[in-house]
Parts: structure tokens; C-alpha cells; sequence
């Protein structure tokens, strides 16, 4: 292999800057010739190579979002789409590829290896941490502490003014986010998609803290959860009980941005080193993750059809924290 190429797909998220920089001088190192493609699967139907070396990739790995842009695409999609791909791969001499993106990202990986063979090796990049064969995906970490500090601001007021927030994170499919802002936030309650918490549920226990004349409380809502999101469970809320002064808070995507933590720092240079060493060592279809502090490879197609679990536990430290 003597010519590789690494891109950004999907949502954004901090470390993938980390990333790109591992790779690039993971492949300087071992004297391997890489490109960073623009915009994702859009910018290799489009033809958006760029030549990298160590000093293009100086000073980022610090900068949140990603230097090589992310967009989604439509006409890869297609086999039209992916024929082009393939035809501006091997124009530009592309021996393997390198993923930093999620579920949807890798999706099209495999589906684009089997169809024209390029091997391809994934980064685990998205802020959600749903993806199997990884404790941890890059962003994360920064994630949390976003939302965190966030949440904080928000106590401060519900404290004021005895009031009840609805605090909504992000978290379409999984409540890895919501899990540890509300036990590091000190949330009464958290709604995340992988639990059946019904809205009546909440309401009956906002009401028994009310009768124990608790004034303040804070509901950690992920933006997937099958109740509906933030606004619908507050509104029901308030219906029920009509003196809670109840306020809703969406944090968005101010968790997408903003610098890396070190832990997040630490994992995507790990695991970007990895992937390049990945396709050095014969790799294909697979994700690079770290499970139990060890570096593993897992199977594309267990990544993307495998369900990533919440562990139990964590639901049980909250109600028991909120007492």
C-alpha cells in the first residue's frame, strides 16, 4: 500500500481533527503517500483530493469541527454515485481509505468494498457514542462536558426560582449523552430512548417530590426519546401539575463544537494511528475501537447492526442519587 486517503463523513464532532492528524503522520511515518478528501462521499464523487504531509495537519489538534468538512451525499447512495467514487479513487492512485464518521458512514464503506474492493479501515467519529465494538467514540467525552457545563448553569436558576427544567441533549438513538449528565448533573429524572420511562411515570414522581416539598427539579430528556422531546413531556407535565413552574432548555448543537478534551485528544490519536496500520496489516470492512483499554477491530457489519447497550446500572444510580 502506498497511497491512502482519509475523510470526514456524517456529523461533526471534536477530536476528528485529532484524527486526520493521526493518520497523516501515522502514513508519514511508515512512508506512505496521503490525501484528505473533501466533504466526505460528495467530495470523492467530486474529485476533492487534497495532498497532506505532517505540517498541513500542524495546530489542529486542539480545533473542534474538521479541516476536511463533512456533507452528506445523496448520489453515493447510488451506483452511478459510487462508480464515479470508485473512478476518482483510482485516478488519484488510492491504495486503502480511512473512515471518520458513524453508523451511516461505514454503512457506505462496506457497501462501496464490496462493490469495487477498496479496502477501508473506520474511526469511530460521532458525538452520540452509540457505535458497537468501541467503550468510547471520538467527540464523546467533549460532548458531555458541554452539556454538562451547561446543565450546571441551568440548576443554578432552577434553584432560584423553584422551577422545574426540562433540559433537552442530543442523542437520536442512544442516552449516552442524557446517562451522564443527569447523574453528574443531578438530575430527579432521565428520559433516553433504551428505557420505558412514560411521561405518567414522570409525573408521578415530580409529584411525590412536590409533596416532600422539593421546589426544584431537573429532567435530562434525549432528543430520541419515544415520549416525545423536551416541549411535549414538559407540556404534558404542566398539564398535570398545573403549579409546577416548568421551563424547557434544548443545549443543540453547541455539543457538536468546541475544542477537544484530552480524553477525546488521547483516543482519536490512538485510534487514528490504528486504522492506518489497519490497512498496513491487511485490514478491511473493519472499525478500530478500544474495549477494556485494548485496541480491537470490529466487523463493519457488526458495528452497524449490533445494538450498543446502556448499562443498567447507570439507571439505577439516578433514582437512586435523586432521592
Amino acid at each position: 500500500m502506498k497511497r491512502i486517503a482519509v475523510f470526514t463523513s456524517g456529523g461533526d464532532a471534536p477530536g476528528m481533527n485529532a484524527a486526520i492528524r493521526a493518520v497523516v503522520r501515522t502514513a508519514v511515518y511508515h512512508g506512505i503517500e496521503v490525501y484528505g478528501i473533501m466533504r466526505g462521499y460528495s467530495g470523492m464523487i467530486k474529485g476533492e483530493f487534497v495532498k497532506l504531509d505532517s505540517a498541513s495537519v500542524a495546530n489542529t489538534i486542539q480545533k473542534g469541527g474538521t479541516i476536511l468538512k463533512s456533507a452528506r451525499s445523496q448520489k453515493f447512495m447510488t451506483k452511478e454515485g459510487r462508480q464515479q467514487a470508485f473512478d476518482q479513487l483510482v485516478n488519484h492512485g488510492i491504495d486503502g481509505l480511512v473512515a471518520i464518521g458513524g453508523n451511516g458512514t461505514f454503512t457506505g464503506a462496506m457497501l462501496f468494498e464490496q462493490e469495487f474492493g477498496i479496502p477501508t479501515v473506520g474511526a469511530p467519529g460521532t458525538i452520540d457514542n452509540d457505535l458497537y465494538g468501541t467503550d468510547y467514540t471520538i467527540g464523546y467525552d467533549t460532548a458531555v462536558n458541554t452539556a454538562l457545563e451547561a446543565i450546571d448553569k441551568i440548576r443554578d436558576t432552577a434553584d432560584s426560582h423553584d422551577r422545574c427544567f426540562f433540559v433537552e441533549v442530543m442523542g437520536r438513538d442512544s442516552g449516552y449523552i442524557a446517562i451522564p449528565c443527569a447523574i453528574g448533573g443531578g438530575a430527579e429524572i432521565v428520559m433516553i430512548p433504551e428505557t420505558q420511562m412514560s411521561t405518567e411515570a414522570v409525573i408521578d414522581n415530580l409529584k411525590t417530590s412536590w409533596q416532600r416539598s422539593k421546589t426544584s427539579f431537573l429532567v435530562v430528556v434525549a432528543e430520541g426519546e419515544e415520549e416525545g422531546n423536551a416541549h411535549h413531556v414538559a407540556q404534558r407535565v404542566k398539564a398535570a401539575i398545573p403549579e409546577l413552574d416548568t421551563r424547557v432548555t434544548i443545549i443543540g448543537h453547541i455539543q457538536r463544537g468546541g475544542a477537544p478534551s484530552a480524553a477525546d485528544r488521547m483516543l482519536a490519536s490512538q485510534i487514528g494511528i490504528a486504522a492506518v496500520e489497519g490497512l498496513l496489516n491487511g485490514m478491511r470492512n473493519v472499525m478500530a475501537g478500544i474495549v477494556d483499554r485494548k485496541l480491537v477491530y470490529t466487523p463493519f457489519t457488526d458495528t452497524i447492526h449490533k445494538k450498543k447497550l446502556i448499562n443498567q446500572s447507570f439507571m439505577r444510580m439516578v433514582e437512586i442519587l435523586s432521592v
